[in-house]
């Protein structure tokens, strides 16, 4: 039976699901998104939750639960990839690797490093989750993600696709969720703004429909004075 288990094993051993879950992290982390098959999105997003919660925190504390929960890999720019491919064997060792005594790639270039040779260095996965990604969704309780389902499947085994992506942190939860445009309100939002308004002592707001049917009113006010008039005449 299948007791007190939470998650899926996606037909896999624990040391590879952990394994598929850091590197699908690591790279959402680096390009903002990635694609994948709709099972692996869904268990990844749980595990990056998490684990930008935790940066979130920021510190040398979170920096190193966050460490022992991803890992780290060293990253490189787009723009310097074609550099880093004609460089050496021992140039590139020297990009890539970070100094010693130093824990953290912080993707600056050495004193001691010879720039117009090695004009860069590599930063790395937890440095910009860390420095980046975690602060900028400081005032943001949770749903740092989102799923976009694919309409076309996968050659071979016919698998659902789904984009795992980063959320822009300007964008609210209102905004992502519904489709309403922004100063609608709802019938109960309204009626208390109204109830609140006549308690203030400020006039509410006339309805487009009211007016019409007051208008209607008013003419047929007027006819039964007039009857009323003629009468007290004769």
């Amino acid at each position: 039976m299948r007791h007190r288990i939470a998650k899926k094993h996606l037909s896999r051993t624990p040391s590879h699901l952990m394994a598929m879950r850091r590197n699908m992290a690591q790279s959402l982390i680096q390009h903002g998104q990635v694609t994948t098959t709709l099972p692996k999105a869904r268990e990844t997003r749980r595990f990056v939750e998490k684990l930008i919660t935790v940066a979130r925190k920021g510190g040398i504390q979170a920096r190193r639960l966050a460490e022992a929960m991803l890992t780290d890999r060293a990253m490189l720019d787009a723009e310097n990839q074609e550099q880093y491919e004609a460089m050496s064997d021992a140039q590139r060792q020297k990009v890539m690797a970070g100094r010693s005594g130093r824990r953290h790639r912080a993707g600056k270039v050495p004193a001691s490093y010879n720039k117009s040779k090695i004009p860069f260095v590599a930063s790395s996965v937890l440095t910009k989750l860390m420095d980046e990604v975690a602060p900028s969704y400081k005032n943001r309780p949770g749903g740092y993600t989102r799923i976009i389902r694919l309409s076309k499947r996968r050659i071979g085994d016919n698998g659902e696709l789904a984009i795992l992506q980063l959320v822009d942190p300007n964008e609210t939860a209102a905004d992502a969720g519904s489709g309403k445009k922004k100063g609608t309100q709802g019938l109960r939002k309204s009626r208390i703004q109204a109830r609140i308004d006549y308690l203030e002592g400020r006039k509410p707001r006339k309805k487009s429909g009211s007016s019409g049917k007051a208008a209607a009113a008013a003419p047929a006010k007027s006819d039964d004075a007039a009857d009323d008039t003629i009468k007290a005449d004769e």
